[in-house]
């Protein structure tokens, strides 16, 4: 990375351009950019400093106290000398910065593992000392005139951000110390100072250091690989008598459907699925309940299961066998389809006209089956013709049509609404056909 080095001055050569990646990965040199961006008053020239930054068009960087130094490409190639000035620490402040480093080991390992820990930067604030720039400290100076900073001076702030990344020592340069003169005198510090252990090392990140990085956090890791199935509730059939009147069964199964929905979402968002839409109105009693039987029966037939299920079945007033042909609506078509199963409205007004419409136009006059009307529901009244086998229509409130068929005596749903009646009927099976309700 370096190409010159003397003991108040170091000369970086040109990095390659940085297509396809961010200029800073270190949460410091993210704060280092952050001063930029929030204290030039022309955004549009950071834009352009960044663009020309990822093209590669900023030459050698020199760095010494209080200055840094490039030529900088143009996008019309012609060059301008960019600086960007920076105040440097007193020797009083860098005597406290010195003395607050020894004090903790670990400030001193890290910097020598090339890291700008926040309570390095933590400390040194308290004590008065400003190692990261702020908004409105970093001043430019370019070729090209220009008064605030340009697209020159903003491509040299970026590319410095890539060398920050590597090597926090350019920003202690950059504040007035030499990296061999400073851990020089670290060192003697060091040995007249006694120093506490170190503590072992922790799991995780501290969590004082996570709060004062602030907005410059380093991004977020890579989502865990979905598990195929959702987690497994703890079992709550211990020897303890359950409180008041909540049933064991009853909980675990709730756990274990929230648990499954959780992964279906949580899966959707990963596999960046299509965002489902928000409901309209949230579920009743009667249509969650009959939800909650849907994943009941669909985790399996267990002696719980069944004594969760006649629980619902009675709370929402349906029998076993209603709450049964309930979830395989609800299987169908959700609300919508359980709504056609347990409702009968009377069709009127444009609602009919449109419905009849539909009917005289889904056949031919030689295919068009008997239908007997009552309220939304039209049953084929006679054998079958061309257009396919008989059973029931049912109209639904969104002009949808939903087919049903007769099973053991009672009318079940047969399969998806379709906008034209003929599609539907032709979903249902043979089974059944010409039997009057």
């Amino acid at each position: 990375m370096n190409a010159y080095n003397s003991e108040r001055e170091r000369t970086f050569e040109a990095l390659p351009p940085a297509h396809g990646r961010g200029f800073a990965q270190s949460w410091w040199g993210r704060a280092w950019l952050a001063a930029l961006e929030g204290g030039a008053l022309d955004g549009e020239q950071v834009r352009t400093g960044r663009r020309l930054a990822r093209a590669g068009a900023v030459g050698a960087v020199s760095v010494r106290p209080g200055r840094i130094t490039a030529v900088v490409q143009d996008r019309d190639g012609t060059g301008y000398r960019a600086d960007v000035l920076l105040d440097v620490l007193t020797d009083a402040q860098w005597d406290r910065f010195l003395d607050l480093t020894v004090e903790r080991a670990g400030h001193v390992a890290a910097l020598l593992d090339r890291e700008m820990p926040p309570h390095l930067v933590e400390d040194a604030e308290t004590a008065g000392i400003e190692l990261l720039p702020g908004l409105g400290d970093l001043e430019a100076e370019c070729g090209c005139d220009a008064w605030d900073h340009c697209g020159h001076t903003a491509a040299l702030c970026y590319q410095v951000a890539r060398l920050l990344d590597q090597d926090p020592f350019v920003l202690l340069l950059l504040r007035g110390r030499a990296e061999q003169a400073l851990l020089a005198d670290l060192q003697a510090r060091s040995t007249a100072v006694p120093t506490e252990p170190e503590p072992a090392p922790q799991q995780g990140v501290d969590a004082v250091e996570a709060y004062l990085a602030g907005h410059v956090l380093p991004p977020l890791p890579a989502v865990p690989e979905l598990s195929e199935r959702p987690g497994v509730p703890p079992r709550l059939d211990t020897e303890a008598p359950p409180l008041g009147e909540v049933e064991p069964a009853a909980l675990e199964a709730l756990a274990a459907r929230t648990a499954a929905q959780a992964h279906v979402l949580l899966a959707e968002a990963v596999r960046g699925g299509a965002k489902r839409p928000a409901s309209a109105r949230a579920l009743t009693v009667g249509e969650d309940a009959v939800r909650l039987a849907a994943g009941l029966l669909a985790d399996g037939n267990t002696d719980s299961t069944r004594s969760v299920l006649d629980r619902l079945a009675a709370g929402t007033g349906r029998s076993r066998e209603q709450l049964a042909l309930a979830v395989r609506a609800w299987r169908t078509g959700g609300v919508a389809a359980l709504a056609v199963l347990e409702e009968e409205w009377a069709v009127e007004g444009e609602a009919l006209a449109r419905a009849r419409a539909a009917l005289d136009t889904a056949w031919e006059e030689d295919e068009r089956p008997v239908l007997r009307v009552r309220g939304n529901r039209w049953t084929v009244a006679g054998p079958a013709g061309p257009a396919g086998p008989a059973g029931q229509l049912r109209l639904g409130r969104d002009g949808r049509w939903w087919p049903y068929s007769k099973e053991r005596g009672r009318w079940v749903p047969a399969g998806d609404a379709a906008q034209d009646p003929a599609t539907a009927l032709a979903a249902v099976g043979s089974e059944g056909a010409g039997q009057a309700e």
